[in-house]
């Protein structure tokens, strides 16, 4: 049985002990505000300890056997399906997701697990040919090495496990740092999981801390070759810095201003059905949300009846509850953000069809309509249960308005031809896009990234087997060689 007093302090070297600091760091309910519990947190020397750990057990794990290695990835992902509903319920307590949102993230992190699990069977090299007489050349794939995760408050589970199971699964040794607001279900979880599946002790460390306490020490440690962060573009800016500076490999999943386009041609009601759940799944607490819905003037006027009615009916409230659609956003700091861009996209000349109120963390839901693209509103990344209309009355000009941001994660065109959807779906700058389809889209086995200061890298499948190893060239002089002196 999953306790979370059996979750509340440091992993490392495979043992569970409290941080070296005297700080502590509570782990607090964003809906009750009541305190879960409460971490003594990690200090640098802890996370110094932590990367030891993962080398030496990376050491060992190079010798285990890929059948071995994939059995106990398979293992995670049975416990996971067997303990369901207590992580259902520590996502709802920790983080305010609804039941829905729980069952949907934890069916992400089953299938991202399966698919890592394929992986040390996937270490192929290549053998090939040489302009030298005699010569063999080999190209090993190997592990990077050591991996350190750095993961966000929103889907931490899911964004955890999106690095944490390629890295170990491509031969790794990883040491995780969750969001301080959700340091359980990013952190100490995965560690508990892992544990249970029989993954040799070290190899997984998860330190449970904030910046104020260990600085850029996370990043700046000798140990590891690749740093993973997922998280908003400021920061992750500032991290692929640190990381380039101290040679290592970035992979930054950052912020997004996803547009959604409806075209004049579009299956209306089902346009509306994929803008709810686009932009207001999870609060619309997710970087593939769609903070702009552009749609074509012909079917403005029809689209906005159908949406109101469609968001005016969701139920805002205590996230345990299943019939609720809104639960509370992280903290009181993000529900005061999107009060503030609320009120300037306003002042600005945006008309709210609907405002919501705002209630400590519980940020009811709010539509701007007839927003411009110039708006501060339209060209933030509203992390939250907001979200603007613009009319447009061209293909062009919703090409246009889509590509006019510094983001470019994802996306989505509706339309009733297919192949008109796809022609625009191109002409987008972003890494991912859907047509008749949702702008919230992750599967294991597809490369998720982002453009522009949507990020560097690609991960799922494939491409994160590419991430998280290197290649080695081998050669060997089978016949000697005749040298010119």
């Amino acid at each position: 049985m999953i306790q979370i007093t059996d979750l509340n302090r440091q992993y490392i070297g495979g043992e569970w002990r409290d941080g070296q600091s005297e700080s502590v760091l509570a782990d607090i309910n964003p809906y009750t505000h009541k305190t879960i519990t409460s971490f003594q947190k990690a200090t640098p020397d802890d996370i110094d300890q932590a990367y030891k750990a993962a080398l030496e057990a990376k050491q060992k794990w190079d010798r285990v056997g890929p059948y071995e290695k994939r059995a106990i990835l398979e293992k995670a992902a049975a416990y996971i399906e067997e303990h369901k509903e207590a992580i259902v319920f520590l996502i709802m307590e920790e983080l305010g997701g609804t039941r829905l949102k729980a069952a949907f993230e934890i069916d992400l992190v089953i299938n991202m697990i399966k698919e890592a699990a394929g992986f040390p069977l996937r270490m192929e090299g290549k053998i090939l040919p040489s302009p030298v007489a005699g010569k063999e050349n080999r190209i090993y794939r190997i592990p990077a090495g050591v991996v350190g995760v750095i993961s966000p408050f929103n889907f931490p589970f899911f964004l955890s496990v999106k690095s944490v199971a390629p890295a170990l699964g491509a031969g790794n040794g990883v040491v995780l740092k969750p969001h301080e607001d959700t340091p359980i279900c990013g952190g100490t979880l995965i560690a508990k999981i892992f544990e249970e599946a029989g993954l040799p002790k070290g190899l997984l460390n998860v330190v449970v801390t904030d910046i104020e306490e260990i600085g850029d020490s996370f990043v700046e440690h000798p140990i590891p070759r690749i740093i993973s962060f997922t998280g908003s573009t400021k920061v992750g800016s500032y991290i692929g810095q640190l990381a380039i500076k101290h040679f290592k490999k970035p992979l930054l999943e950052l912020g997004g201003n996803s547009a959604l386009i409806v075209l004049e041609d579009a299956d209306l009601e089902y346009a509306v059905n994929a803008a709810a759940f686009s932009r207001f799944t999870h609060q619309g607490q997710i970087c593939m949300s769609a903070n702009r819905i552009l749609v074509h003037k012909e079917v403005y006027p029809q689209f906005l009846k159908l949406f109101y009615q469609k968001v005016s009916a969701f139920k805002s409230g205590d996230p345990m509850d299943p019939e609720t659609i809104i639960g509370p956003v992280i903290n009181e700091r993000q529900a005061e953000n999107l009060r503030k861009a609320i009120e300037k996209g306003i002042e600005e000349g945006a008309v709210p069809l609907i405002k919501g109120d705002i209630k400590g963390n519980l940020v009811e839901p709010t539509i701007l309509t007839d927003v411009k693209p110039d708006m501060s509103i339209a060209r933030e990344e509203l992390f939250g249960p907001v979200v603007c209309v613009i009319p447009f009355q061209t293909e062009e000009e919703a090409v246009r308005i889509a590509n006019d941001t510094p983001f470019g994660l994802s996306g989505a065109v509706h339309t009733g031809n297919v192949e008109r959807g796809v022609e625009i779906a191109k002409q987008i700058e972003t890494g991912m896009i859907h047509v008749n389809d949702t702008t919230i889209n992750d599967e294991p086995h597809i490369a998720f990234g982002g453009e522009k200061q949507s990020g560097l890298g690609r991960l799922n499948g494939e491409w994160s087997l590419d991430e998280f190893t290197t290649l080695k060239w081998v050669s060997v002089q089978h016949q000697k060689r005749m040298f010119p002196y």
